[in-house]
């Protein structure tokens, strides 16, 4: 599964398979033991869990980053691979 950024200990992730039905555009966060899997518009927790404080920094960065999680979405899809976003700082 590509990795798209990381940070604060926070992984992101994004795969899907082409050809396959997928309900909507979304990426994974990992951190430690826990994994999120994150709708990207509008963000929001869509299955998994992830401790308060690491859930807010993926909303954040992914509020920040919308148009270009959706552009590497769209490269998925088409069966390229998607491109890394700037983690945050």
């Amino acid at each position: 599964m590509p990795e798209l950024a990381r940070f604060y200990g926070i992984v992101i992730r994004m795969y899907c398979e082409v050809g396959e039905p997928h309900n909507q555009p979304h990426f994974h966060a990992y951190y430690q033991d826990q994994t999120g899997v994150f709708a990207i518009r509008p963000v929001r927790l869509i299955a998994g869990s992830m401790p308060p404080p690491q859930r807010r920094l993926v909303e954040t960065w992914a509020r920040l980053h919308g148009d270009e999680l959706q552009r590497d979405w769209e490269l998925l899809l088409s069966g390229d691979r998607p491109h890394p976003i700037q983690p945050l700082n």
